[in-house]
């Protein structure tokens, strides 16, 4: 089963479960995950081949999805689910596929469809690492500095680099060889009936009104709403605006 971290303990209202996106962990939804804990239990999962939770040769978004159920079913109920990029992907072919295991879905500035921006080339900038030279993690900052111009980007990455056994905490060959998979979609019918926001940041670039249409033919209950001051990254870029969207959601 997946790896998880746990915040806050259970009360009357349903447990929420934060699905992260590509190259990114559990662990990285922390300070949200704390602070969404307040009033809920949270868990923030690994997903498979990233942070601790076991690899696989597959990274469809059916086997997400099968992954994110079986951690569900483990809890004894069916909760409100949230999933940033890839992990947004994940969560609404869960629904789509298993919609008794959700109680509500928001989804984090993906849209359900397929995307042109290749990520390899970010795959190739971790593998350029030399990893045994790297002491610790400003050593992989820098050295990424020359394949990377975003210093955002640089720390993320190096949030999953493990320093002490000096390995990625990616399955970066699979992750590779998966990619037209990550940036698709499947061909799935059905709808999710239940209550779904897509939050999306106001200057991203990954959802577009021309996307609105076959968001509403899967989930014919969709809202939509926007951060101001926010690309793609909106719970990192904008993350009391991020908090306080997903807290009003869900406490409607």
């Amino acid at each position: 089963m997946l790896n998880y971290i746990e915040y806050g303990t259970r009360t009357d209202k349903p447990d929420l479960m934060i699905v992260h996106g590509l190259f990114g962990s559990g662990r990285n939804w922390g300070a949200i995950g704390k602070r969404l804990a307040r009033e809920r239990r949270v868990i923030s999962v690994d997903q498979r081949n990233h942070g601790d939770s076991p690899w696989f040769d597959t990274h469809s978004y059916e086997d997400m999805a099968r992954d994110l159920a079986e951690v569900i079913e483990a809890q004894d109920g069916p909760m409100d689910v949230l999933g940033h990029s890839m992990g947004g992907k994940a969560t609404m072919v869960l629904s789509l596929k298993r919609p008794e295991l959700l109680r509500s879905l928001l989804v984090a500035d993906i849209a359900p469809v397929t995307y042109a921006h290749d990520q390899s080339q970010h795959i190739a900038s971790m593998r350029a690492v030399d990893l045994s030279a790297v002491e610790k993690r400003s050593d992989a900052v820098t050295q990424l500095e020359e394949t990377l111009d975003d210093p955002a980007l640089r720390s993320f990455f190096t949030q999953s680099l493990d320093v002490t056994n000096k390995r990625w905490k990616l399955n970066l060959d699979v992750l590779e060889a998966e990619m037209p998979k990550i940036l698709g979609f499947p061909d799935i019918d059905g709808q999710f009936d239940g209550p779904t926001l897509f939050l999306s940041g106001a200057n991203s670039e990954y959802m577009k009104l021309e996307y609105r249409p076959v968001i509403r033919a899967h989930f014919p209950q969709a809202r939509f709403a926007k951060l101001s001051g926010a690309r793609h990254w909106l719970h990192a870029e904008q993350p009391r605006a991020f908090i306080s969207s997903v807290q009003a959601w869900l406490n409607k």
